[in-house]
């Protein structure tokens, strides 16, 4: 019988009330104010109030993603909890009207799908993801009772995993009625506030044209007390301090990857033509003109930024400076942000790029702080696929201070006065079609460099030998494990040191190993995808019990993330502890229990779990310390449900608005994400024994197609905009595990790629833990896979062991046979040989992790 941590009591614990206002408190710094002529913070006692998302906000996206919360508060209750009154409940009933038929509509056609294709429900709403309706109109009569002169109208729109947006009306763009009620409300209310319940970018720029629209705000979705955390922003109690963390472009059109993105051309394959012009990267050094830039955000009040001179120490780079609130009325906190110009030279640079940032305390009106941000050197310097090497190449590095990409000054320039090879590596990731990249006009883009530097500030010399150059020294043949030992070794001889990883895996079968690097599951496809977990419902999945009771090797509780613990909120069981079917969840989908069960016969179970801002918002917040604080609730309530290891962060980046997960990923910019995943990772680390999962490894930027699409994408690319999150996240925070992402890189899938995993994670980063497969890679289960039909091979089971992927989640049984197979015939299987040694090694991976989870 499997031991269960779940409350017997349907009551509210005092935990939950505390974790929700801990995550109210950290919503008020992701918003981000994108327009306020004035009409913000708003004093009023009665407020017209409209949208598709007022009544239905929406907490977070879909999927995996999604957390099974008690309750959440709406935007309508935030404006009731707030003292305000809602004075059109009329049309708000109607719209709920509307929607709630849409969604019944659209559950009970995903029911008749499911069972017409003899596939799961999931499998549906995965390809078909629920789209919220348009809105209703808004009449006259709606205006003339609201008794208010100021507007308030809520657009939601939600992503998932599986499915990639549309650049279409309802999705990306307005709906009809939605452009109709803005209008309208835009020429009748005095004050009109849009607020953006939304999970990534949209267009924006026919309501930005909008006489009359005074404040937009984006709210995102910010988990169980959205609401509160919203009207704590409108009325002032909190003063917006996010910033974008993604360029958001005048027209679709205008992202370098659009033409060709996803369902746009072909799904099959994603070529990178945009290479390292990524996001602001890419408006910055061709020239282009976007909506909002990278890192703007308005305040109530206003700041002066004054940076100092700059100076080197060692390899270290600082810059002090001086920032003031020189508003009268409201306190507030802003973001200080540097970027750098690199030198032209042999290598193509964009025109400029983030280097560190630092978000102030609250300051007062009037009040200064002073503060110096720092970063190495090395930062600068670019990947050479020529020398397989970092070069920080010689000229001079043109230092910029602000609070957005687009309003730096220049404080200062760093000349570097010969070639630097900062880390000598090798190539990794050779293309296996031709790629034809984009390029700015080198001459324009290095007089727009010079020509915005001035050459006013003044320069200084780096010296050279302050930087030691590195060789990554990368991993030979695998050796097979021995040992003389013939008592059994237990892991409490691990833990109390009486015995090495080494000498326990030594002692172990072919099978046993086997058993190690494939997760519980042995029903192929019987389980619900996410709610795989014997001992806590809900859970996405356990790692192998095969030496538990023999050697006292447990097995790894994995659950959901990013946006908190996803849990099954309700479970029972038989009073032997069998667990019972029903009260499976995710989405729309849900299993009911048995209406015939007998109350007296049965336990009832309840894990209710605490939904915090989405990925976007949290990195909008520009803060690694309130990070930091949402990592360590989440931390705390994987000690009360026993989870060992969270399936997050998630820091793929933003490299186009319509990617279906983008709510789940933190930014366009590789260091933003790397530094959020990072202080997360610290949060959820502080709790012994308990650890994060980043993800999704690597160049997880399409949903459509997500398993079997290939992503074409260069050297430098790779190790400058996809890898490098990555790369921080490892080297600054040691989460316990990373996850590999569906698709192919090059030709190969990522769960197979040994120069992935082993040459870049492990031999260059330095990377401690455990490596698993996002769930069902490397089984052939078309009913989870999608509706494409696939035109690349699936992942091999016996390529995960070759690579070093350790685990394969959430497992089925010829997983195990093939490994077996493989090892004890020497034969290939599926493209792969693999040695008693490569098995060995994974499996040693394995229990060191579960060493330090103990």
């Amino acid at each position: 019988m499997a031991e269960i941590f779940a409350s017997k009591t349907a009551e509210i614990e005092e935990r939950e009330v505390i974790n929700a206002q801990i995550s109210r408190k950290l919503a008020g710094e992701c918003m981000v104010l994108l327009e306020n002529d004035g009409a913000l913070p708003i004093h009023t006692k009665k407020v017209a109030l409209f949208g598709n998302g007022a009544r239905a906000t929406i907490k977070g996206g879909t999927g995996s993603g999604d957390v099974n919360t008690r309750n959440n508060v709406n935007i309508e209750q935030g404006f009731q909890n707030a003292g305000i009154e809602v004075t059109t409940t009329a049309w708000l009933d109607r719209q709920e009207q509307n929607t709630s038929a849409a969604k019944a509509a659209y559950v009970q056609w995903m029911k008749e799908e499911a069972a017409r294709k003899q596939t799961s429900e999931l499998a549906v709403m995965f390809d078909h993801p629920y789209k919220e309706p348009d809105c209703e109109i808004i009449t006259i009569n709606d205006i003339d009772v609201s008794e208010t002169d100021t507007a308030v109208y809520v657009i939601a729109r939600n992503s998932g995993e599986g499915a990639d947006r549309f650049d279409e009306e309802g999705d990306y763009r307005l709906y009809p009625h939605e452009r109709g009620n803005i209008h309208l409300l835009a020429e009748v209310y005095d004050k009109l506030i849009v607020v953006l319940n939304i999970g990534g970018v949209m267009d924006l720029s026919e309501m930005r044209s909008i006489a009359g629209v005074n404040a937009i705000l984006l709210m995102t979705q910010l988990g169980n007390l959205g609401g509160d955390a919203l009207l704590d922003v409108l009325t002032g109690k909190v003063n917006p301090s996010g910033k974008t963390t993604d360029t958001w472009a005048e027209n679709y059109m205008d992202y370098p990857s659009s033409a060709k993105f996803s369902h746009n051309e072909s799904v099959h394959d994603e070529m990178y033509e945009d290479g390292i012009y990524v996001g602001y990267r890419y408006f910055d050094s061709f020239g282009v003109k976007p909506l909002y830039c990278f890192g703007y955000g308005k305040s109530y009040t206003d700041f002066e930024i004054k940076a100092g001179k700059i100076s080197v120490e060692g390899n270290e780079i600082q810059i002090p400076v001086t920032v003031k609130n020189t508003g009268k009325i409201y306190a507030g906190k802003e973001v200080v942000q540097v970027y750098y110009s690199a030198a032209g030279g042999v290598m193509e640079k964009p025109y400029q790029e983030l280097a560190v940032y630092q978000k102030t305390k609250l300051l007062a009106p009037g009040e200064t702080e002073e503060i110096v941000l720092k970063y190495q050197a090395e930062q600068m310097a670019s990947y050479s696929e020529k020398e397989a090497a970092w070069i920080l190449e010689k000229g001079d590095y043109i230092i910029r201070v602000g609070n957005s990409s687009a309003s730096t000054k220049v404080a200062g320039v760093i000349e570097v006065c010969e070639d630097i090879q900062t880390l000598k590596a090798k190539n990794l990731f050779a293309l296996d079609v031709a790629l034809n990249e984009i390029h700015p006009d080198a001459v324009k883009l290095e007089e727009k460099k010079k020509e915005a530097a001035g050459y006013q500030a003044e320069k200084v010399i780096f010296d050279t030998t302050a930087i030691a150059q590195k060789t990554v020294v990368y991993q030979g043949m695998r050796k097979e494990y021995h040992t003389d030992k013939t008592e059994k070794i237990t892991m409490q001889d691990i833990l109390s040191e009486k015995a090495t990883v080494e000498e326990l895996v030594a002692q172990l079968l072919t099978e046993e190993l086997a058993e190690f690097c494939v997760g519980t599951l042995r029903a192929d496809g019987g389980e619900v995808v996410g709610n795989a977990s014997y001992t806590v419902p809900g859970a996405a999945g356990d790692t192998s019990s095969v030496c538990k009771e023999s050697r006292g090797i447990k097995n790894m509780i994995l659950a959901d993330g990013p946006a908190g613990l996803r849990l099954q909120p309700h479970f029972k069981t038989k009073k032997d502890g069998t667990l019972l079917p029903g009260g499976e969840v995710m989405g729309d989908a849900y299993t009911p229990f048995n209406p015939n069960i007998d109350e007296k016969e049965v336990d009832n179970y309840y894990q209710y779990c605490t939904a915090i801002p989405i990925g976007w918002a949290l990195a909008q917040s520009w803060n690694t310390e309130l990070v930091e604080k949402a990592g360590d609730m989440v931390g705390s309530e994987m000690e009360q449900f026993h989870v060992d290891l969270w399936l997050a962060p998630a820091l793929n980046i933003h490299r186009n608005p319509l990617c279906g997960r983008n709510f789940e990923y933190y930014s366009e910019d590789p260091y933003v994400s790397g530094k959020i995943a990072a202080a997360m990772t610290k949060g959820v680390q502080k709790h012994r024994g308990k650890g994060t999962t980043i993800k999704h490894f690597a160049v997880n930027n399409q949903e459509d197609n997500r398993y079997f699409v290939n992503a074409h994408v260069s050297e430098r690319a790779l190790r400058e905009i996809y890898l490098k999150g990555f790369e921080i996240a490892v080297r600054e925070a040691q989460p316990l595990s990373i996850m590999t992402s569906y698709n192919l890189l090059n030709g190969i899938h990522t769960a197979n790629s040994h120069d992935l995993i082993q040459g870049m994670a492990r031999d260059e980063w330095g990377f401690k833990g455990v490596v698993m497969t996002d769930w069902f890679t490397s089984q052939d289960m078309p009913m989870i896979t999608g509706k494409f039909k696939p035109a690349y091979p699936i992942s091999a089971s016996t390529g995960c062991i070759y690579a070093g992927n350790d685990i394969q989640m959430p497992g089925c049984q010829k997983n195990v046979d093939d490994i077996v197979e493989a090892v004890k015939t020497g034969k290939e299987i599926d493209g792969y040989k693999i040695t008693k040694a490569d098995l060995q090694f994974n499996a040693a991976n394995v229990i060191r992790v579960v060493a330090r989870t103990m």
